[in-house]
C-alpha cells in the first residue's frame, strides 16, 4: 500500500482543566479513540479583584497533552465537553492546534496541510511564552494590560547559548515558566506587543515568544 494513503491531518489537543481532572479527562478521551496522552501541572491566573484580595487568584491546573487524528480529535473535543461542561465558569478549556509532523506514535502518520489549514477562519492563537523563573506574573501582567484574561504557567528549564551560566566550572541552566494565552486573534497584536516590550523581549536571552492557530475550541467565553 502506498504510504501516501496512510497519511492524514494530526491535531493536538490541549486540555487544562482543575487540578485532580486530568486522569478523568484522559480516561474519556481514550473510550473515543484516543491513544494516550501527557499530563503536567501549571497554574492559572485569573484577573479577578476579589479573588486577588482574598489570595485565590492562583489555582493550580493540570494540562492534558494529546495527539489524534484531525477526527478522532474533533470528536473526543466534543465528547469531552458533554462531560465536564468547559463552556462553564471555571470548568476548564479545551483546544486543538495543527501538527506539521508526528514522530514516535505509530498509528499516527501525518501530512503537510498548510495549504488547507491556511483556508480555515481561525479566530483564537495560542500565544506561548518562555521567560525566566520569576517573570511569569509579569507576562500575565502585560498581556491583562492588553486586553487578555488570564493565562496558564507552567514550569521548565532552559538550554539555549545565552541562558546558561557557570558555578565552579560547570554549567548551570535556570530554570525557565511557559505562559500559554488564548487570545481573539484581533486582540493579538496587542497582547504579544505588550509582553514583547514590557520583558524586554527582543533582548537576547530574555526569552521567546511564538503563535499558534487554535482550531478548534471550547471554555472561551466573553
Amino acid at each position: 500500500m502506498n504510504n501516501e494513503s496512510k497519511m492524514t491531518e494530526i491535531e493536538l489537543i490541549c486540555v487544562i482543566v482543575n487540578f485532580g481532572i486530568a486522569s478523568k479527562v484522559l480516561k474519556k478521551a481514550k473510550q473515543h479513540g484516543v491513544k494516550g496522552g501527557t499530563v503536567t501541572l501549571g497554574k492559572g491566573t485569573v484577573n479577578s479583584r476579589i479573588l486577588n484580595f482574598i489570595g485565590l487568584s492562583d489555582i493550580r491546573k493540570e494540562i492534558c497533552l494529546m495527539l489524534a487524528d484531525t477526527q478522532t480529535a474533533y470528536r473526543s473535543m466534543e465528547e469531552l465537553n458533554k462531560e465536564f461542561d468547559f463552556n462553564k465558569p471555571n470548568h476548564g478549556i479545551a483546544f486543538t492546534t495543527s501538527v506539521y509532523k508526528a514522530f514516535g506514535a505509530k498509528s499516527l502518520t501525518c501530512q503537510n496541510t498548510e495549504d488547507e489549514k491556511g483556508a480555515v477562519n481561525t479566530m483564537y492563537h495560542m500565544i506561548t511564552t518562555i521567560v525566566e523563573k520569576g517573570k511569569a506574573e509579569d507576562v500575565i501582567d502585560a498581556a491583562t494590560k492588553a486586553g487578555s484574561k488570564g493565562g496558564t504557567i507552567l514550569g521548565g528549564r532552559g538550554s539555549g547559548i545565552h541562558e546558561t551560566s557557570k558555578l565552579f566550572a560547570m554549567d548551570i541552566e535556570p530554570e525557565k515558566e511557559i505562559v500559554i494565552i488564548l487570545s481573539e486573534t484581533d486582540m493579538t497584536d496587542a497582547i504579544v506587543s505588550s509582553i514583547r516590550t514590557q520583558l524586554n523581549i527582543d533582548d537576547p536571552g530574555k526569552g521567546i515568544i511564538y503563535i499558534q492557530n487554535v482550531n478548534k475550541v471550547y471554555g472561551i467565553y466573553k
